[in-house]
C-alpha cells in the first residue's frame, strides 16, 4: 500500500462513525485475560491505545480497572469512543495522530494497538512505541481480519466471480487464503526493527452469522467498500443481498481471525 493510499483509507472510517460502532464485532475475552497475562500488568498499570475507534478493544480493558490512554485520528471516532467509555474515569480519549502526538514525558507500561497498526507510518511506528514505553514494557499488536477455516462459507468463495467483474480480487494476497492457523504472526516484521525482544503469540477464531442487511452494514465500515466508486458499490451490495437471501436460512456465517503479537521492550 502506498503512503498516499494509506493516508487516504485510515480517514474513510471516519466517515460515519456510528454506523462503525454499530457493525463492527469487538473481541473475544480471552484475548485481553491472555493480553493482561502476557504484558504482566499490575494493578496501576498504565496503558496507551493507539487508534482505539469506537473502543472495541478498550472497553474490555477498562472493565478490568485499568487506567487508558486512547490516540484517536478521526474526530467522530473518539467522540463515539468517548460515550461508550464514559463510565470509566481513568480512561481518556485524545484526537491525533499518533505520529505527532505529544505525550508529554509520560510513559505506558503497554502501548497496543487493535487492527490499527498497520494504518501507522511504519518509519516511525515501532520507534515510537518504544519511545513511549517504560523500561521492560510491553507493545501489543492485535492483527487478524477474516478467516477461513476448512468449513469456511462457502458464500465467501461463489461471491469472488462479482468481486473479479469489478476488479476487486485481492491484490498480492493467496487465494483462496491460508487457513487460520497459518496465517503469519509478525514475529519476523517486530524482531527486524531491533528494538523488542521475547516475542509471544496467540491467535483466536470465532464466527458470527449475519442476515444479508447485517453483512452489507459491516462491509460498509471496510475502507476499500467505502472508497469504492458509488455505482460499484450499489452493485456489488445489490449481488451479494441477493445471494444472501437467496440462502436456504438467508444468512451468512462469517469467521474472524485475531492475533496477539505481543513483545517487551528491550
Amino acid at each position: 500500500m502506498s503512503d498516499s493510499d494509506r493516508d487516504h483509507l485510515k480517514t474513510t472510517f471516519n466517515q460515519d462513525a456510528e454506523h462503525y460502532d454499530r457493525a463492527r464485532p469487538g473481541y473475544p475475552e480471552p484475548l485481553f485475560d491472555d493480553l493482561v497475562a502476557l504484558a504482566r500488568l499490575q494493578p496501576g498499570a498504565r496503558l496507551l491505545e493507539v487508534g482505539c475507534g469506537t473502543g472495541r478493544a478498550t472497553v474490555p480493558l477498562a472493565r478490568r480497572g485499568i487506567a487508558i490512554t486512547c490516540v484517536e485520528l478521526g474526530e467522530n471516532l473518539a467522540a463515539v469512543a468517548r460515550r461508550n467509555l464514559s463510565g470509566f474515569p481513568e480512561v481518556r480519549v485524545v484526537v491525533a495522530p499518533f505520529e505527532t502526538w505529544d505525550a508529554g514525558g509520560e510513559a505506558f507500561d503497554l502501548v497496543y494497538a487493535a487492527s490499527s497498526w498497520h494504518w501507522l507510518d511504519p518509519d516511525i511506528r515501532y520507534r515510537k512505541a518504544a519511545a513511549l514505553l517504560k523500561p521492560g514494557g510491553s507493545l501489543a499488536i492485535i492483527s487478524g481480519g477474516h478467516a477461513f477455516p476448512t468449513d469456511a462459507d462457502r458464500f465467501f468463495f461463489e461471491i469472488q466471480d462479482v468481486y473479479r467483474e469489478l476488479g476487486m480480487e485481492p491484490k498480492g494476497e493467496q487465494w483462496p487464503p491460508p487457513l487460520p492457523e497459518d496465517v503469519p504472526d509478525m514475529r519476523e516484521e517486530i524482531e527486524a526493527t531491533g528494538v523488542f525482544t521475547d516475542f509471544e503469540s496467540r491467535r483466536y477464531v470465532w464466527e458470527t452469522m449475519y442476515t444479508a442487511e447485517e453483512y452489507i452494514a459491516l462491509l460498509n465500515t471496510f475502507s476499500g467498500h467505502i472508497a469504492l466508486d458509488p455505482d460499484k458499490r450499489e452493485y456489488l451490495y445489490r449481488r451479494v443481498r441477493d445471494r444472501i437471501n437467496a440462502r436456504p436460512d438467508a444468512s451468512v456465517r462469517r469467521h474472524w481471525l485475531a492475533i496477539l503479537n505481543l513483545v517487551r521492550k528491550r
